[in-house]
């Protein structure tokens, strides 16, 4: 049974790819700070798998406290690399956080990486890489374009020092994954994403939906799209976690050569904003208030992924549609009110 260092394993993607790692049979240590996750993620995890996953409350910019994890555990075979500070509006007002925090945890990461000679390495990207591509969708060959905020440049850069690193380092196997949008929650109702004051659209809709909001916006109308709104390629949380469960067992067989690869994570289909609105709407049985707002810095019009190399190289393949993403979405948001109104009554 391998070792596998999740770190950021109390967030949203962390989280979900702990159960399916654990789920294929690896033991899986997670390191979190809480600064954007939280044990309640932890508990959930512990739930689903009927066992505990022991997490270090370590912030991983602190080299000496990051290298404690590894001489605990010198059977780590290999690191998943979530940790990182995820606003898009919160980057563009602190960008030198954004650096310190992202860039710095990843150099530190590394570093133990190659003192504990860890085989298989894999990052944590985004399609926010891309920019406002030419050309859709995108493949992993498509130039990226200037970035549209500090959190995107921050993910632009580090793949550059996990290519550098690789180069240098000819033992490692690196994946470069890059998520498109991911949503949706673990199918048992136990995970999915906390955020109180979430950005992504899909917790901003079901927060409306059960009243946590009175309504939502819809920044921007007059996009060149179909409808005006933006576009991007929505994935499963799960179909996402499995993906880095693959990434790693590839590694170990060899399949993924040493050095680097990049495979883009996206079902392959872009979905406006106004179509996502649509299929929350018709699983849930549920009529959304949204007005329409301008749009929003930051933001790019549209991008959805070319997901091919990922399916041929991983043996993977999305198994959520855009609907059973909204189901599970919505599922997760029924079950955090009915522990909200349970704690209450106790």
């Amino acid at each position: 049974m391998s070792k596998i260092l999740v770190t950021g394993g109390c967030g949203y993607i962390g989280g979900h790819t702990i159960v399916d790692l654990a789920e294929h049979g690896y033991d899986v240590i997670s390191v979190d700070d809480l600064s954007n996750g939280y044990l309640q993620m932890n508990a959930g995890i512990s739930e689903i798998l009927k066992r505990p996953v022991k997490n270090y409350q370590v912030n991983l910019c602190n080299l000496e406290d990051t290298r404690a994890i590894f001489e605990e555990h010198p059977d780590i075979s290999g690191v998943i690399h979530f940790a990182a500070f995820k606003s898009v509006p919160e980057s563009v007002s602190k960008p030198l956080e954004y650096f310190r925090n992202n860039l710095g945890s990843l150099i530190n990461v590394l570093s133990c990486c190659k003192e504990y000679q860890i085989k298989q390495f894999v990052f944590s990207s985004s399609c926010s890489v891309y920019g406002n591509a030419d050309h859709l969708p995108v493949t992993e060959a498509t130039p990226m374009k200037e970035a549209e905020s500090p959190y995107a440049r921050t993910k632009q850069i580090g793949e550059q020092i996990c290519r550098d690193f690789a180069h240098a380092n000819p033992t490692i196997s690196i994946a470069l994954l890059r998520y498109f949008n991911p949503v949706g929650a673990h199918p048992s109702a136990l995970i999915g994403e906390l955020n109180e004051r979430p950005e992504n659209l899909v917790p901003v809709v079901t927060q409306t939906a059960i009243g946590k909001r009175a309504s939502m916006t819809v920044f921007g109308n007059d996009y060149d799209t179909r409808d005006g709104s933006c576009i991007r390629d929505y994935i499963h949380v799960m179909d996402i976690a499995n993906a880095h469960t693959r990434s790693i067992q590839k590694m170990e067989e060899g399949v993924l050569p040493t050095g680097c690869e990049v495979l883009n994570l996206g079902t392959g289909n872009g979905v406006s904003v106004m179509e996502l609105i649509q299929a929350f709407e018709k699983v849930s049985g549920v009529r959304l208030n949204y007005t329409i707002g301008p749009r929003r810095e930051g933001d790019v019009i549209a991008v959805y992924a070319d997901n091919s190399k990922a399916v041929n190289m991983l043996g993977w393949k999305p198994k959520y549609d855009i609907d059973s993403m909204m189901k599970t979405a919505w599922d997760w948001e029924l079950s955090l009110k009915k522990k909200e109104e349970t704690a209450r009554l106790n």
